[in-house]
C-alpha cells in the first residue's frame, strides 16, 4: 500500500460531539495499531469574530457541523476502526460504500480553513432597529441601513433634529433592541 491509496473520506458523527469522536478515533487508531492505514482526522473549522458583551472574540466555528474528514487507506480493517468508533454514525457515500473526496474538494476545504482573515459574525440585519451604546450618539435608536462585515462597520439611520441622518459605526458601538 503506497501513498497513492491514501484518500480523504467524510465521516458523519453526532452533531456537537465532533471533538469527542475525533479524540476517541485517534485513541482507537493507536490502540488497534492502525496508524499505517489511518493518517489524519480533521474537523474543518474557520475563525469567526463574534461580538458578545461588547467584546470581540475569535472563535473556531465548525464549517460542517456533524462531519469530520479522515485521511486513510480504505480496507476492511480501517473501515471497522472508524465505523465502530463511538459517536460515528457512518461514512458519507453511496449506500454502504464510502466515496472519497476529490483532490480539488479537499484543497478547497483546507484553503478555506487557512484563510488569513476571520469572518465577522454579524448579530443584526438590514432594516433592524438598534441602540447606539458608545460614541457621540450613545443611547440613540436607529435602523440598520447597510452592513460592511469586511470593515466591521454598520451604517445606521438615526433620527436627529427631526431628520434621519446616516452614521457609520463600529459593530462594537451598537446592540440589537
Amino acid at each position: 500500500m503506497g501513498d497513492e491509496d491514501k484518500q480523504w473520506y467524510v465521516v458523519h458523527t453526532y452533531s456537537g460531539y465532533e471533538q469527542r469522536v475525533k479524540t476517541n478515533l485517534e485513541h482507537r487508531i493507536k490502540s488497534m495499531d492502525a496508524e499505517d492505514k489511518i493518517f489524519q482526522v480533521v474537523i474543518p473549522t474557520e475563525d469567526e469574530i463574534e461580538i458578545r458583551d461588547g467584546q470581540r472574540r475569535t472563535v473556531a466555528k465548525k464549517v460542517f457541523p456533524g462531519y469530520m474528514l479522515v485521511e486513510m487507506v480504505m480496507t476492511d480493517e480501517s473501515w471497522n476502526v472508524v465505523r465502530n468508533t463511538p459517536g460515528v454514525t457512518g461514512f458519507v457515500g453511496l449506500g454502504t460504500k464510502p466515496v472519497p473526496l476529490e483532490e480539488g474538494e479537499v484543497r478547497v476545504i483546507f484553503n478555506h480553513m487557512r484563510a488569513e482573515t476571520p469572518r465577522i459574525k454579524v448579530g443584526f440585519s438590514k432594516g433592524e432597529s438598534i441602540r447606539v451604546i458608545d460614541g457621540p450618539f450613545i443611547d440613540f435608536i436607529g435602523v440598520v441601513d447597510d452592513i460592511n462585515p469586511e470593515k466591521g462597520k454598520v451604517k445606521v439611520l438615526i433620527s436627529f433634529f427631526g431628520r434621519e441622518i446616516p452614521v457609520e459605526l463600529d459593530f462594537l458601538q451598537v446592540e440589537r433592541l
